[in-house]
């Protein structure tokens, strides 16, 4: 953004007008003048050649006369504007918020990195959490449980923007099976966690109460509850005994909250996001590659992925159900035409249900498939046997049996940033085992001075 005091705006243009053919374009409802508040105003250069057009409107503009384009809200703005849960009152927990306030402080990059992150999802976050009249402070939940990235997994299982770990994500819908798992679902996790958290809320009476049930489960917040009636004390979330990392939930949560409503204090950059989808959901009727849905919609694997996450084989079947996917919004209509004009199947794969008895090996050499890229292709690692009832991926093509034998491509190979949700038990030694990284690379990455990491924090593993 450039401002200018007016004086010197003025003069600016005339320069531009006379040597440049350079439109500044704006939309303003104040009569046009020779001077504009550039003071209020929000100013974007557009070069020429990016318009192929002009409307009359505009081709007649007198001298000086400016259209103006103000960029949309910032989506901070919005969520700012709803929160309502108070911020704590007992001493150790206001330690606690401003315990997270540092570490956040301190940690500028991975900081800036995670709300870089939050960009695809958190326009239709908050849009769902101001349709429940929800507090805004549970569009910022994602950040704390997973640093809002989809394909966040935590030591305990749990998975997903909102980590649902496997038994609640069934019992609130969340499909779990070979092709697919909901749980990183943007839009049906998020459903599934909003009406999660309205249950939880209507069941013990405060967000706070509801977002410890949310964090350490319902069972847990219920007879902890129940201890301190008996002992006549109170029952609030401050006062009940809880584990260390739902103790600190809420403070933590809250704390997120003082860092966006004033970054500058805390020497962090909150990237502007505009109020704005980022994404479209779009029907398939048939099943379909997702190659050949990135090559349509003219997007990356990385950026299919980290909207469809939820997706496990290279191929998306068709279901009785029509299936969905999500693209960026400025893609969709390039697909659409795309897709009009393909006359080729829309699948390069074979579904294949082996027979009793057949074996990995042998279905393998069956279809020619080198052993161990039939095993990438279809998740069979360390396995010599089928289960009952398996169906397996077959490629029609000799061009994707020599994809898959490559070093590190496959179904998903995420070539960002992978997360892992920080849980009781973990060290930095054990994640950097588990993710093939080195401890120092960890450390570098996520910014840290020392081994010691805190549980319901969140790392980033390079890959």
């Amino acid at each position: 953004m450039i401002r200018f005091s007016k004086n010197i705006f003025c003069v600016y243009l005339s320069l531009i007008f006379l040597t440049l053919p350079i439109n500044l374009k704006a939309e303003s409802n104040v009569d046009h003048c020779h001077c504009i508040n550039a003071q209020q105003q929000s100013f974007e250069y557009v070069d020429e050649n990016t318009e192929t057009s002009q409307s009359t409107e505009e081709a007649s503009l007198s001298f000086g006369e400016v259209l103006i384009q103000e960029k949309p809200e910032d989506i901070w703005n919005i969520v700012n504007k709803g929160y309502r849960i108070p911020d704590p009152k007992k001493k150790w927990a206001k330690k606690v918020v401003k315990k997270y306030e540092r570490w956040y402080s301190e940690h500028p990059v991975y900081t800036y990195r995670m709300f870089e992150r939050t960009k695809r999802y958190i326009y239709y976050v908050v849009q769902e959490v101001k349709k429940r009249n929800m507090p805004m402070e549970i569009a910022l939940l994602p950040i704390i449980e997973s640093a809002y990235n989809p394909i966040a997994r935590s030591n305990m299982k749990a998975v997903g923007l909102w980590q649902f770990i496997p038994s609640t994500g069934k019992n609130y819908g969340l499909q779990q099976d070979w092709w697919k798992d909901e749980r990183s679902n943007v839009i049906l996790s998020t459903n599934a966690s909003l009406n999660y958290l309205e249950k939880l809320y209507n069941q013990f009476g405060t967000w706070e109460l509801a977002l410890a049930a949310y964090n350490a489960g319902e069972g847990k917040v219920g007879r902890e509850i129940k201890r301190n009636k008996r002992r006549k004390r109170a029952t609030d979330y401050y006062t009940i005994s809880l584990p260390r990392e739902t103790d600190e939930y809420v403070s933590k949560l809250i704390a997120m909250k003082h860092i966006i409503q004033n970054p500058q204090k805390y020497n962090v950059e909150v990237p502007y996001i505009p109020n704005a989808p980022y994404f479209a959901e779009v029907t398939l009727t048939e099943q379909m590659d997702i190659d050949l849905i990135l090559k349509l919609a003219d997007i990356s694997s990385e950026e299919f992925e980290l909207l469809n996450a939820h997706h496990k084989r290279p191929l998306i079947p068709k279901e009785s159900q029509p299936t969905t996917i999500l693209l960026p919004q400025q893609k969709v209509e390039m697909y659409n035409k795309n897709l009009m004009a393909h006359n080729e199947s829309l699948s390069n794969w074979v579904l294949y249900k082996p027979k009793r008895k057949e074996s990995i090996m042998k279905v393998a050499k069956k279809f020619d498939i080198n052993l161990s890229t039939f095993k990438r292709i279809n998740n069979l690692n360390g396995r010599v046997t089928f289960r009952k009832n398996s169906t397996v991926l077959i490629p029609k093509s000799s061009e994707l049996k020599s994809k898959y034998t490559l070093k590190g491509t496959g179904d998903f190979n995420y070539t960002s940033v992978g997360t892992h949700h920080v849980s009781k038990g973990d060290t930095l030694g054990g994640i950097a085992r588990k993710y093939r990284v080195s401890i120092e690379d960890l450390k570098e990455f996520n910014e840290l001075d020392s081994h010691i990491i805190i549980i319901g924090t969140t790392i980033d593993i390079p890959q």
